[in-house]
């Protein structure tokens, strides 16, 4: 019986130690280097044309740029033409390169007359190693 716990035991730190060492291993994340916020307001009559720009937009960007780390829109409940993008570039060239896509100049000129606000916001994220998942 003492055999078979220290058996155990043994596994568990074995486990836990390579747990670690894997860990430890692992590359770092990359800090993102542009993290941002768009804040919009969309003429509310054109809001699903303006949905359906941005849907493709954000699709086309996710699928083919892999500089674009994330772009998650959310629409205000209250307001629903209020709109918030958190917008993750690997870093400031991936960004600039994003500006130049087909797809984001397509969306662009789209919706300028539908766009009655926007306000981008540069920010500094608390943990920048932190992946969304």
């Amino acid at each position: 019986m003492h055999v078979s716990r220290l058996l155990a035991t043994s596994a568990l730190l074995v486990a836990v130690a390579t747990a670690a060492i894997s860990w430890g291993a692992r590359p770092k994340a990359q800090k993102p280097q542009k993290v941002r916020l768009a804040r919009i307001v969309v003429d509310s009559t054109q809001l699903a044309s303006y949905k359906a720009l941005l849907k493709e937009g954000v699709e086309a960007a996710m699928r083919t740029e892999p500089g674009v780390l994330s772009l998650y829109a959310v629409f205000e409940k209250k307001k629903p033409n209020h709109l918030t993008i958190l917008e993750v570039y690997a870093n400031e060239a991936a960004y600039q390169a994003h500006l130049k896509t087909p797809h984001f100049l397509k969306y662009k000129q789209g919706t300028q007359a539908m766009v009655q606000e926007l306000e981008l916001i540069d920010t500094n994220p608390l943990i920048p190693e932190l992946k969304i998942k």
